[in-house]
């Protein structure tokens, strides 16, 4: 048995603090924040508690289902018909089943021949390894052409990485296109799943089977330092004091890792601060009205400076409409600074050219959150680039939802590394099994 200290309690922090009681360790989280959860988390939105990041659920996410049947709460797991839209140079269009493609007048024939016989091998694919090294760019303008590029993903990409958006993985956007693309009912009808109550539920269930095997969650709590001697971790610095503890599970973004482990090498540390992070500014508001009847709205419009909204409401019944419009970009980007209102008012506007019916007083409630590092930016040979997850440190583990790669960011993925990571405090072998 272990004395095992987590710091931060998102997903993944909580899942690995859960799976660590089952193995008989004495485990502590330590969180920052006020509230469990970490980009899960919830807040009281005008009455209504929902995420301040949006999550949904596919069908491939095995990890979730397997861990809400242990929590007891798989009856909360719902599943809806979704659907995607495009809207391109100022009209909207249907996307995401054959008929849709086939209709879509922006592209020829040949190229939509393309498109489809591509994603439909990408939904079938299984093994990554040889889109490693590829381009995302270069993938998809071999297999749909430099018109269908253009038209349906250039935007998308330069709005999220800007800088980065001609350096990223073909693996990473590969297991984005599956997991979506294999979320179906039929090849006519995507379903994507949610948690009735929101993910607020999951992060309540995991908070209550942490304490409730002897395991303690202690939030606002603020770590500053892991410490370590001759090479073996020691503790932590929390609040000023030193606590001492056998193994450390660190799930913080990889960009505080150089100054929270001094301990770390000159050269460990470079490897964490070579990891690019996008920021975002998501702007959520509730509306009178819905803006469209899909779930997620890809957006390629010169006048429209977003890759598109997720109009949530149209996934998770609510009252009122409810829409995220996240905007990601670089920390050092000349947006990032400005207030909440000019975030607001602009991604109103947008939504009122969206759909024209859409009126001032038709805006209930609004809310912006923030966060510097959002999105890690995979590159290609991004594997080779990231740290060993066991570090050079024994009994110390760091993971961020970088090291999911190729995977992206998702709560299924944070409950499945949480619980390798628990495995791997007393069994390092796990990390070798994985390739990490």
């Amino acid at each position: 048995m272990a004395r095992v200290a987590v710091v931060g309690a998102g997903a993944m922090g909580l899942a690995a603090a859960y799976h660590a009681l089952k193995l008989g360790h004495q485990v502590t989280v330590f969180e920052g924040d006020r509230v469990a959860g970490g980009m899960a988390a919830h807040f009281d939105f005008d009455g209504l508690s929902i995420e301040r990041f949006y999550h949904f659920i596919c069908k491939a996410d095995r990890a979730t289902f397997d861990l809400m049947a242990e929590l007891g709460i798989s009856d909360k797991l719902i599943w809806r018909d979704t659907s995607m839209g495009y809207y391109v140079d100022g009209r909207h269009y249907r996307w995401g089943d054959p008929l849709a493609l086939l209709a879509f007048p922006k592209l020829g024939l040949l190229d939509k021949l393309r498109y489809g016989l591509h994603m439909f091998l990408s939904t079938r694919r299984r093994d990554w390894s040889a889109l490693e090294h590829v381009n995302a760019r270069d993938w998809f303008v071999k297999w749909h052409g430099r018109r269908a590029y253009e038209v349906l993903w250039r935007r998308l990409f330069d709005l999220k990485f800007f800088e980065y958006a001609d350096d990223i993985s073909a693996a990473w956007i590969w297991t984005r296109i599956k997991r979506v693309g294999t979320s179906r009912r039929s090849v006519f009808q995507e379903q994507l799943g949610c948690i009735d109550g929101g993910s607020e539920v999951l992060i309540e269930a995991l908070v209550g089977a942490v304490e409730g095997r002897g395991g303690k969650v202690r939030l606002g709590a603020r770590v500053s330092q892991i410490t370590s001697e001759a090479g073996r971790v020691t503790g932590l610095v929390v609040d000023g004091e030193r606590l001492a503890f056998d193994a450390v599970i660190s799930t913080v973004p990889t960009p505080f890792v150089s100054a929270l482990v001094p301990g770390l090498s000159d050269a460990a540390k470079a490897r964490y601060d070579a990891i690019r992070n996008i920021g975002v500014v998501c702007v959520l508001l509730k509306l009178a009205k819905p803006v469209t009847q899909h779930f997620w709205l890809n957006v390629n419009d010169a006048g429209i400076d977003i890759p598109g909204i997720v109009e949530f409401s149209n996934l998770r019944k609510l009252p009122d409409t409810v829409v995220y419009v996240p905007y990601y970009m670089p920390q050092t980007h000349p947006k990032f600074t400005r207030s909440n209102e000019a975030f607001v008012a602009e991604a109103y506007g947008y939504l009122r050219k969206l759909n024209p019916a859409l009126q001032p007083q038709d805006l209930k409630a609004s809310q912006v959150g923030r966060l510097r590092y959002a999105q890690p930016v995979c590159p290609p040979g991004f594997l080779a680039k990231l740290p060993k997850v066991q570090t050079e440190i024994a009994g110390l583990q760091i993971a961020d939802t970088c090291f999911y790669y190729p995977e992206d960011r998702g709560i299924s993925e944070s409950v499945r590394y949480g619980q390798l990571m628990a495995r791997a405090v007393t069994e390092p072998a796990v990390w070798e099994a994985e390739g990490r």
